[in-house]
């Protein structure tokens, strides 16, 4: 039997239940000792407060769990976590709502540390049975990779549909995964001790779904190197789809596939920085340096290099050579081709429609006047809200408004007392074409 601690992943699209499962876990008298690690997008933390209050970042309950909070930091929490593991027998880590759950379950297989002290155990996938439909239609990706991963899917908010409509959306999932197992639940009551020890993520259909899996994620696509004589050259690029394109050329000492992987490790440094650009016209002329290649306003882009000795050269484009038809040519317009290649696991990048707007605000709230706009602006706007939440303060109450809301389906209750605490509002609306000052003077106007 493995000694390894078993990790569950818990994810969900925005609004799925995944917070209400949470606190489940950690408030039932359920004889486990799991860790749960909780993550969530937008700029400021508002689950924290909506499961727990708590400063610290790693925290008992008195029902023998452990609760973290993370930023983007997993590998760092579980190898503190790794100190404390007479603690604790299992981890739960739920990701963002926005997240593709790929990655996390990258972590496992290919960071030594983590892949020595945990086994990931299994995806679990809460979808939104009244709302989840819209996401499919629309080919939200990180709704996609959240149930093409899972291991378990529970269709929650089951009460909010019919019987017939719950069993084709399960048949519609089940087009996208066959092999994961399937619960109805309402209010994320679906049973824990079924979604945990399934026995090991299925890393071998992970493979078969993306070949690169257990690659690092980096922030170029393709990477190639050609050999070259003394000469004058230039790249040639036709539009693609996007109007620009990160590249850099660096030097190399060898030939192989090997050789790009290991160059990978050091080139990616410079495409976090702010590139370089570049015109039709104009020259790539130093090594290492990140260079963004703008590809707008005709059908042919040049770009010159020159080397005056025969030499290797590596070339890492943010894009595949064949998403703009990339070509090596000489003066003489022979053309070069890559003596090796490799094609790298991409990072996910969120839909830029999708926007997360965080509003901080002191005061007291007028509850007839947020009332008022909260259901004007669902009416408008709320087939975009994927997720709303926030804790907030009422004139007249001495507690703090938790409310939490998903398309135009709103709710609020009653949270911690303030206190001697200063009240604070803090809001989060993550949807499609947000528009952050309206939301922020219109949440000015409706303070008493």
């Amino acid at each position: 039997m493995s000694n390894k601690i078993p990790v569950t992943v818990l994810t969900g699209f925005l609004g799925s239940g995944k917070t209400t499962l949470l606190n489940r876990i950690l408030s039932e008298e359920h004889g486990l000792r799991i860790a749960v690690i909780e993550n969530e997008f937008g700029e400021i933390g508002i689950d924290q407060d909506l499961v727990i209050n708590a400063d610290e970042e790693v925290f008992e309950m008195n029902n023998g769990c452990i609760c973290c909070t993370v930023r983007g930091d997993l590998i760092r929490i579980l190898g503190e976590l790794t100190e404390r593991k007479d603690k604790f027998d299992r981890v739960i880590l739920e990701t963002t709502g926005m997240a593709d759950p790929g990655p996390v379950a990258q972590t496992f297989f290919v960071d030594e540390d983590i892949r020595e002290q945990y086994e990931l155990d299994g995806i679990i996938t809460l979808v939104d049975a009244k709302h989840v439909n819209n996401h499919l239609d629309d080919n939200t990706d990180e709704v996609l990779a959240q149930i093409a991963f899972a291991d378990r899917i529970i269709l929650n908010k089951a009460d909010l549909t019919t019987g017939d409509a719950l069993l084709s959306l399960k048949r519609r999932l089940q087009e996208i995964n066959q092999m994961a197992g399937f619960h109805s639940a309402i209010m994320a009551d679906a049973p824990i001790a079924e979604l945990l020890d399934i026995g090991g993520f299925n890393l071998e259909r992970a493979v078969e779904m993306k070949p690169n899996f257990l690659e690092p994620e980096y922030p170029f696509e393709w990477g190639g190197i050609w050999q070259l004589p003394a000469g004058h050259y230039r790249f040639q690029l036709q539009n693609g789809p996007d109007p620009d394109m990160a590249f850099l050329r660096s030097d190399v000492s060898e030939v192989s596939e090997a050789a790009v992987l290991a160059l990978a490790e050091t080139v990616f440094v410079e495409f976090s920085k702010t590139a370089v650009p570049l015109v039709h016209g104009q020259t790539i002329a130093e090594a290492g340096k990140c260079y963004r290649l703008q590809l707008d306003g005709q059908e042919i882009y040049e770009f010159a290099y020159v080397t005056e000795t025969p030499e290797e050269i590596a070339v890492f484009s943010q894009h595949t050579p064949e998403e703009f038809e990339l070509r090596l040519l000489n003066q003489d317009d022979t053309e070069y081709t890559p003596m090796a290649e490799h094609y790298f696991n991409a990072e996910h990048e969120h839909d830029d429609e999708v926007s997360s707007v965080a509003i901080e605000l002191p005061g007291l709230f007028d509850m007839s006047k947020i009332n008022a706009w909260l259901d004007m602006f669902l009416q408008i706007k709320g087939v975009d809200i994927y997720r709303m939440k926030g804790v907030v303060g009422v004139k007249g109450e001495s507690r703090q408004i938790v409310f939490q809301g998903v398309h135009m389906i709103f709710g609020s209750q009653a949270g911690k007392p303030w206190g001697s605490e200063e009240p604070i509002n803090r809001m989060v609306f993550i949807g499609k074409d947000l528009d952050e000052s309206y939301i922020r003077r219109s949440l000015e106007s409706c303070l008493h």
